[in-house]
């Protein structure tokens, strides 16, 4: 059972200007005349404000305060709203609003300052509190709802896209998964390939499985392209005389090493070796006591100076990295920018093309005049086809204009991000190359206090007698010191020809491994192309999916409206949806080329739907009202708020005014 509410009256007291008003409606349509300025839509706001605190646009931070001609609020005045309604056309309801200044006089003074406002509440001349006051209102209906029963244009204009296709989900009902594969049996396997996933979730999952796919086959390519070109070249080379060949100069080699031996290993020359050993051995132990406390020292001073230069060098790139992230921002803006210039004045192009058409007037069998009204009719359907072809231009040319600027912001705000970044990693880095520096110079002195070993005696000493006994080791070998060097030279020789033998044989290692990472790489490739053409047979699956519920989701929308027809998804470029909600009359987008008389209608219209929705009709209020030759026909009271230079204050006009006027 629809439950109805209807204004008896209203009465505005120092409202928004307004000194004093009294709309006596009956419960019936009436028109309010008053000329531009007069205050017709303030009697719309008192209504709203009356019941949720706002005006018509859906604002709280309107001033209903009356101003002096310089633009002061003029003061000492209650500002009030008293509403009279009757309910399912049995009870009585009065509802009442006070807005007024607080005056207080501080102790010892004789004047009274301002200091606040209070709004006093009032519900059939009781005062109630304010929670009282919204728990009654609320009880008659929510304030959402009772907005968009009660303007024509709150759901087009004030609503956010997303909020109408909730409401429109509501009224046409949600439509199951098994509705539409039964209606596509193209989509028979896809609940199978969804398992537990929504589609969302799906079609997320597959766009970041494309993605990754997509990246690993760009690289394949390369990657083998890479194993080929670095294939060695191995013409003239046979791998079985090769390897002959190294075994037969390995033996050749041992023999010479062997030779070489025995030539160096005579007991005297060993004995003398020993000794110098030993000898070396008491320089090392000299040299580490004298320098040991010192040496550690600088052993972490030179660990601290490769820490700092780490440090500067990571700050150093870093603010390198940022520079260049800034400048190609920087590009993007500019690149952007034009663009954008671009894109606007493409828009005004195509906004200022006129409609132009020349229709045959005579028919073309017997040459006679055709009738004017079928001419007429050509010339109509050729400006409707004008009209909606240009408006999608402009709303094409406007879409990529507005992802251009949201581009364009994000990179400005990474821009200021980034300068900001980049001040701060410069003065870290000025600060770690000065700490750098004053550890280098700590560095280098402390080297330079580390004692010199040459300069103990001790070790003088032990120094004088490791060189006595390499005298004596060199006098020694310089008898077989020829014979030595000829075995050495013609080790060199056999150690160079097999190093160039080896290097040869690796070639044909390496031939062969490539060759079978080649094979891997190739049958990857394979595997993760038929891998990505399964993610695309899926991913057009949820797309169909999609579309075919649009279709059906958009029909079941649409058949519970006379005239407004609505368009819930966008195709885009790749072939996907996304979704969207978008009010049409006779095909013409509501936000573009739409006249107000029809944006009125259909707004009424969507209104008699919702209205047998929530099942509760409220008194519509319909600005501008005088652009409407004819209004559809509503279940609601109607109260018309019309210009007219006739009355430059505001007049009243009963139920038959209304009819005459719309």
């Amino acid at each position: 059972m629809t439950k109805s509410l209807k204004l008896l009256s209203i009465e505005l007291t120092h409202f928004k200007g307004i000194k004093s008003f009294r709309l006596e409606a009956n419960g019936e349509d009436v028109v309010v005349y008053g000329d531009n300025a007069s205050g017709k839509t303030s009697v719309f706001d008192a209504f709203v404000w009356l019941l949720f605190n706002k005006n018509s646009q859906n604002k709280t931070d309107f001033d209903i305060k009356t101003l002096t001609e310089s633009g002061d609020h003029l003061h000492g005045l209650s500002h009030e709203v008293e509403a009279k309604f009757e309910i399912d056309g049995i009870k009585k309801l009065t509802l009442k609003k006070v807005y007024a200044e607080k005056w207080t006089k501080k102790r010892g003074s004789a004047e009274s300052t301002f200091s606040g406002h209070t709004t006093d509440h009032f519900i059939d001349e009781i005062p109630k509190k304010k929670k009282e006051f919204d728990e009654k209102v609320a009880e008659l209906i929510k304030e959402d709802v009772f907005k968009l029963l009660t303007s024509p244009t709150y759901f087009n204009e004030q609503l956010h896209w997303q909020k109408r296709r909730d409401v429109l989900l509501q009224v046409g009902g949600d439509i199951s998964n098994d509705e539409v594969v039964a209606a596509n049996k193209e989509l028979a396997s896809l609940p199978s390939i969804l398992g537990d996933r929504s589609i969302e979730d799906h079609r997320k999952w597959l766009t970041s499985q494309k993605a990754g796919v997509n990246a690993q086959l760009d690289t394949l390519p390369v990657r083998i392209d890479e194993v080929q070109r670095s294939l060695p070249d191995v013409s003239g080379l046979d791998e079985s005389l090769i390897a002959q060949e190294i075994k037969f100069l390995q033996s050749q080699l041992q023999e010479k090493e062997d030779e070489h031996s025995r030539l160096r290993n005579g007991s005297e020359v060993s004995t003398k070796e020993n000794e110098l050993r030993l000898i070396q051995g008491s320089l090392i132990d000299i040299k580490n006591r004298l320098q040991a406390s010192a040496h550690d020292e600088v052993m972490k001073t030179r660990r601290e100076v490769g820490q700092k230069q780490g440090d500067t060098d990571a700050l150093e790139q870093s603010l390198n990295s940022k520079k260049r992230l800034l400048a190609s921002h920087e590009e993007t803006v500019n690149t952007l920018t034009k663009q954008a210039d671009a894109l606007r004045d493409l828009w005004t192009k195509e906004n200022q093309c006129a409609f132009e058409h020349e229709a045959e007037t005579e028919c073309p069998t017997c040459k006679q005049e055709l009738p004017e009204d079928e001419v007429a009719a050509v010339n109509e359907r050729a400006l409707s086809a004008f009209n909606l072809k240009k408006a999608e231009k402009l709303e094409s040319i406007s879409s990529d204009g507005k992802r251009k600027k949201v581009t364009i912001e994000e990179s400005n705000q990474a821009i200021e991000k980034l300068e900001s970044e980049i001040a701060e990693i410069e003065q870290n880095w000025q600060d770690a190359k000065e700490q750098l520096i004053e550890v280098q110079v700590r560095y280098q002195t402390e080297q330079k206090s580390i004692p010199d070993p040459n300069e103990n005696t001790e070790y003088q000493e032990q120094s004088k007698k490791a060189e006595e006994k390499q005298a004596e080791i060199n006098e020694l070998k310089q008898s077989s010191a020829g014979a030595i060097e000829k075995v050495l030279s013609e080790i060199q020789k056999f150690k160079s020809e097999i190093k160039d033998l080896e290097a040869d044989q690796s070639k044909f290692t390496l031939i062969e491994n490539s060759q079978t990472r080649i094979a891997e790489l190739e049958a990857e490739e394979k595997k993760l192309a038929a891998h990505y053409e399964e993610l695309e047979r899926q991913l057009f699956l949820t797309e169909e999916f999609i579309r075919t519920k649009v279709q059906l989701f958009e029909e079941r929308i649409n058949s519970h409206f006379q005239y407004a027809r609505f368009k819930l998804f966008d195709s885009q470029i790749n072939g996907g949806l996304t979704e969207t909600c978008e009010t049409l009359y006779k095909g013409v987008p509501y936000g573009s080329n739409l006249n107000d008389a029809a944006r009125i209608n259909v707004g009424l219209d969507i209104i008699n739907t919702l209205s047998a929705h929530y099942g509760f009709s409220a008194p519509i209020f319909i600005d501008n009202s005088e652009s409407v030759t004819k209004l559809i026909k509503v279940g609601s009271q109607v109260i018309a708020l019309e210009v007219s230079a006739d009355h430059p204050n505001l007049t009243i006009g009963g139920k038959k005014a209304i009819k005459e006027a719309v």
